[in-house]
């Protein structure tokens, strides 16, 4: 398979694997939560459904699912997925860590928290982090559906990255179950280490790759609200040159032409800062992730 324009199996079940686990997952009503349980209730996993808020609950409720508490549900989980904000980990893990049995695993979902020391640990408790990579735009695409799926998750295959504290194959097994049940449909787990993952999240897709997006949404704004070009003619040729922007970035399909260079060296001159690549240092990842987790500074 062409790594830089996957294409879509032609059969795909929600998890590859064949041995079954018992999972728990908490904040199974929230927006993640919701997906999560969305892909779990689809595998032959036991799952057990737990989320705090009376709005979460309904939304559990008028899913089909029933509600566990915390406790019974997290006791005999062979893996907890903490589907919850970032914010909520250090308290949500100091209250429900103490409570897992020897040898199981908690999983959370993005890996700010963990890098930065929040959540509370125990060594016979397996820690580890997965994220999704969602579609990819070089996907081969052959269905509405897939189309519409541009999150992941639901329809269109994309690839995760995982990453576990523990050198046993049997639990890395559980986690790459896990992580293709909640992600399915999934191509590829590429396994990284937690400090790996976080700098590519957030350092190589938000601060650089989503930054970008939307400083392409302020450059139309501006083409149409202050050059007045007409919406739909600023649209049509910025998502095309985009798409070409990035397959010729990205992979090299087809060369910039000569005054196309001299252009995106006066775009780098004007917009781009000489030391941007300090934004890969670690004491900048530490600075971005305090930022984003609203802390003074990140101990090291």
């Amino acid at each position: 398979m062409d790594p830089h324009h996957p294409r879509i199996p032609q059969e795909h079940t929600v998890s590859t694997a064949t041995d079954t686990y018992k999972i728990a997952v908490i904040g199974a009503g929230g927006k993640m939560g919701m997906r999560v349980s969305n892909n779990l209730a689809r595998t032959d996993h036991t799952v057990w459904y737990v989320e705090n808020s009376p709005a979460g609950q309904q939304r559990t409720i008028d899913a089909g699912r029933e509600l566990t508490d915390a406790a019974t549900a997290v006791s005999d989980a062979d893996i907890v997925v903490l589907a919850v904000p970032d914010l909520a980990l250090g308290p949500v893990t100091a209250d429900l860590v103490p409570q897992m049995k020897a040898g199981a695993i908690v999983l959370t979902l993005d890996p700010a928290a963990a890098y930065a020391g929040l959540l509370t640990t125990r060594a016979d408790v397996i820690q580890a982090v997965a994220h999704p990579c969602h579609p990819s735009i070089f996907l081969q695409r052959e269905t509405p559906e897939q189309w519409a799926d541009t999150f992941g998750g639901i329809a269109a295959p994309q690839d995760a990255i995982a990453a576990v504290e523990s050198a046993d194959p049997a639990k890395q097994a559980i986690v790459e179950a896990t992580v293709r049940a909640i992600y399915a449909p999934v191509i590829d787990v590429h396994w990284v280490t937690i400090k790996q993952l976080a700098q590519l999240e957030p350092t190589l897709v938000e601060t650089v790759a989503c930054m970008i997006g939307a400083l392409l949404n302020e450059a139309l704004e501006e083409t149409v609200n202050t050059m007045g070009v007409p919406e739909a003619a600023a649209r049509s040729i910025l998502y095309g040159h985009t798409q070409v922007a990035l397959a010729n970035g990205l992979r090299g399909d087809n060369p910039f032409s000569d005054a196309c260079l001299i252009a995106m060296d006066y775009g780098r001159e004007s917009i781009i800062k000489e030391d941007w690549k300090k934004i890969f240092r670690d004491d900048e990842l530490d600075k971005n992730l305090a930022r984003m987790l609203h802390l003074d500074h990140i101990e090291r």
